[in-house]
Order: C-alpha cells, then sequence, then structure tokens
C-alpha cells in the first residue's frame, strides 16, 4: 500500500519515515518536475536528499546509475555559476567516507530487483568493489552481488605526462539479488563480428538461445557515438565536459529496467540519464549538488530530448571492417 501511495504525498512519507525510525517532518518537494510527474530533479547533496524522498526512503528504485565526482582536483564550474561541487576539498580518507555513504544512501533505495551501475575511474573501483562486497572494516548497509566488471573505452583522451593516456572508466554492475535482477539481454544484442566481419555462415543457424547473427556485448563497452563528449559533439550540453554518451546510458537503461520503472541517478551533472530514461518511458529521479547544472539538464530531459535515440540498438562493434564479403561467404558454403 505504501508504495502504491508515495508520489509526494505527505502521509505515505510521514509513514515511511516512521517505519525507518526517522523523524516526521514534510515530505521534500522536487526542485523541478515534469507536469506528469515522472521526472523529478531535487536540488542537494544527495546524502541528505536520498533519505527524504519518498520512494527511496520506501526502497522503491529500479534502476541507479550514478557517475559521482571522481576527487581529480577537477574544476566543474565551466558555466561560472560559483555553486558546483568542489572536487579539490577533500583527503582521500574523507572521499571514500562521502563515496561509501553515498553507496549506503543507494542501495536503502534500491528494490530487492534492483541494479546498481557506477560510472568510476582506476583511483577508486577497487575500494568500491571491496566494499559493496563486504570486504571492507566498514560493510555496507546491504551485501550485493557483482555482475560484471565492464570498462567504458574512449578514444581522445586527455594528454597526459609521464604516465599512459587514460582511455578507460570502469562500468562496476551490481545487484541485490542476481537470480530476480531485471535484464532484458534482447534490448542490448549486438551484431556478432561473425556475422559483420567475416560474413561466417554458421551464425546463422547457432543453436544457442540468441537470435542468429547477434551477440550479447562484451564487457568492454566501445563504437560508434561511444566516444568522450567534447568539442561540437552535438549532444554536447551547455559546455560541460564530463558529460558522458547517450548511448552508453541507453544500454543500462533499456538493459536493466522496464517501461515505467523508476531510475534513480544521484549525481545529475548533465543530466543524461535522466534524458536517456525519460525518452524511454521510464520514471526519473535526480539529484543534483549545483542548482544551475540541475536547471540545465532538467531542460535537457524535459524540453530537448535524445539526440542519438536508438543509436546504440544491434549496432555492431567489430574493430575490424569486413575481411570477407558476403559473396565469397556465399560461396565458400556452396563448396
Amino acid at each position: 500500500m505504501l508504495a502504491a501511495a508515495c508520489a509526494f504525498e505527505p502521509m505515505a512519507y510521514l509513514v515511511a519515515m516512521q517505519t525507518l525510525g526517522g523523524k516526521t517532518t514534510k515530505a521534500l518537494r522536487p526542485t523541478h518536475q515534469s507536469q506528469d510527474g515522472n521526472a523529478r530533479v531535487y536540488v542537494g547533496d544527495c546524502r541528505d536528499l536520498l533519505g527524504r524522498i519518498p520512494e527511496c526512503v520506501l526502497g522503491n528504485v529500479d534502476l541507479i546509475f550514478a557517475d559521482p565526482p571522481f576527487n581529480w582536483n577537477r574544476k566543474y564550474d565551466r558555466l561560472g555559476s560559483g555553486d558546483t561541487w568542489d572536487d579539490a576539498a577533500l583527503s582521500e580518507a574523507e572521499y571514500l567516507t562521502f563515496t561509501y555513504d553515498w553507496i549506503d544512501a543507494c542501495l536503502r533505495a534500491l528494490k530487492p530487483t534492483g541494479s546498481l551501475f557506477i560510472n568510476i575511474p582506476d583511483d577508486w573501483a577497487a575500494e568500491i568493489t571491496c566494499y559493496l562486497k563486504g570486504r571492507l572494516e566498514r560493510k555496507p548497509v546491504h551485501l550485493m552481488h557483482m555482475v560484471n566488471w565492464c570498462i567504458w573505452h574512449y578514444r581522445f583522451g586527455q594528454n597526459t605526462v609521464g604516465r599512459y593516456i587514460n582511455s578507460k572508466v570502469h562500468v562496476l554492475y551490481f545487484c541485490k539479488d542476481p537470480l530476480t535482477r531485471t535484464f532484458n539481454a534482447e534490448q542490448v544484442l549486438e551484431v556478432s563480428d561473425r556475422r559483420s566481419t567475416y560474413f561466417d555462415p554458421r551464425t546463422e543457424a547457432k543453436r544457442d538461445g540468441m537470435p542468429a547473427g547477434m551477440r550479447l556485448p562484451m564487457d568492454v563497452w566501445y563504437g560508434k557515438f561511444w566516444g568522450r563528449i567534447q568539442g561540437n559533439n552535438s549532444e554536447r550540453r551547455a559546455n560541460h565536459d564530463n558529460q558522458l554518451p547517450e548511448i552508453y546510458l541507453e544500454r543500462v537503461i533499456l538493459g536493466h529496467s522496464n517501461p515505467g520503472d523508476l531510475v534513480l541517478d544521484p549525481f545529475l551533472g548533465s543530466g543524461t540519464t535522466g534524458t536517456v530514461a525519460h525518452a524511454h518511458g521510464r520514471r526519473f529521479i535526480g539529484t543534483e549538488f549545483s542548482p544551475t547544472l540541475a536547471r540545465s539538464a532538467f531542460e535537457r530531459m524535459t524540453k530537448l530530448g535524445m539526440v542519438r535515440k536508438g543509436a546504440s540498438l544491434g549496432q555492431s562493434t567489430a574493430i575490424f571492417k569486413a575481411r570477407r564479403t558476403q559473396k565469397h561467404a556465399k560461396a565458400s558454403t556452396s563448396n
């Protein structure tokens, strides 16, 4: 009954808080929301906000995607608003405490059937994985099952001196229950190398449960439209320099949620998660520290929409061009 009630009903919120032993306060209202209420943005620190948003208190979130600050001493205030997160303010110990705190807030919000994706660099991937698996002194509020440790590979990494150029970010995919998690394989299939590169007739007759000539993506994600969003890229929003490509979030959202499901992004940023979720009929909640970024992201998701909707569906990620022609493939089959 509580799950059906939530939305913005103060009573549902108060009851939810009481069930968790919290204080009864007024229901938290979104800073921005769509007319149908299916896209909402809250401004502030996600560690505080998630414990006050009704669906999060009730544990009704189906999918969470998090792209947190990396603590790289980066300047996020490209718009000059003066209200963005200070990425140079935390020591390593403070950053890890911050990280474990927001992760716990997300785990409380996640359904038993839900999935959690974290976009994170080399610096923190191991610590986060060990934390979610319960292998550190501090334990998470819910132990998680790792489904995949994926890699988002992109070209045009930032130039470096004295070390190799970064060209990847880790995509940590966890769930609460591997047996009941949402996984829509048919939504993320891609053309296999055997079909796109070699025109191998055997792939058209395979019996492994996948459609002929198709496969699930590998755990290294790359290909057309998977690069960093920079320069005059048509996806780029308000000169945001840490924007993820739509195709990345399209794979995550279509593959791990269903239409009408609730998607949460605790670090909204440029709004890619919300834009893709809204475009594909998911309900969405986003939290963002910066009022300026929150306003820009909300406008993007509700007015501008996706630039490359459907671009992730079925495309080949083969590294090499076709090595045989279909004509040669047919000839070898007839022989």
